[in-house]
């Protein structure tokens, strides 16, 4: 689908392309279909089909992000099968406010400097002892897209 035809969409038909009845599961489900049909058939570039399935992603992300910012909705609403729930964002404490806090966080954080450090060479700290050379956990490996 170009982009042409994406914008030139009617809203009418936008609020019906799925009925009430069509799940989230259903939309996982349709989601891996389409790209497993894809692979199977062969007929066209997966590669080529997932630049652009990116780009309708941020389009999607970025309408979902601005209906956020203009419907009102503080109060629990269903519409078309699909359950809009307002939460209350609540209050953070200003941790950073408390001396003690911050000198432990400080220090917390040297350390973890000391633990980087040492996976490379011997390090004595502050007080005389060897920082233990710690284990370390993989991270799962990625894709990155940019456009």
């Amino acid at each position: 689908m170009s982009k042409e035809v994406f914008f030139n969409l009617r809203a009418e038909q936008m609020a019906t392309i799925y009925d009430a009845t069509f799940t989230k599961k259903e939309a996982v489900t349709t989601g891996k279909k389409f790209v497993n049909d894809l692979f199977e058939n062969g007929e066209v570039d997966p590669l080529l089909v997932w630049t652009n399935i990116c780009r309708l992603k941020e389009v999607v992300n970025s309408a979902d992000a601005t209906f956020r910012e203009k419907l009102e909705i503080f109060e629990k609403t269903d519409k078309n099968g699909v359950e809009f729930n307002y939460t209350n964002g609540g209050n953070t404490v200003n941790y950073s406010e408390d001396e003690i806090y911050n000198q432990l966080k400080a220090d917390l954080d040297a350390r973890v400097e000391l633990l980087k450090l040492a996976q490379k060479q011997t390090i004595i700290d502050a007080y005389g002892n060897d920082v233990p050379k710690v284990g370390t956990t993989p991270r799962k490996s990625s894709i990155t897209v940019k456009f």
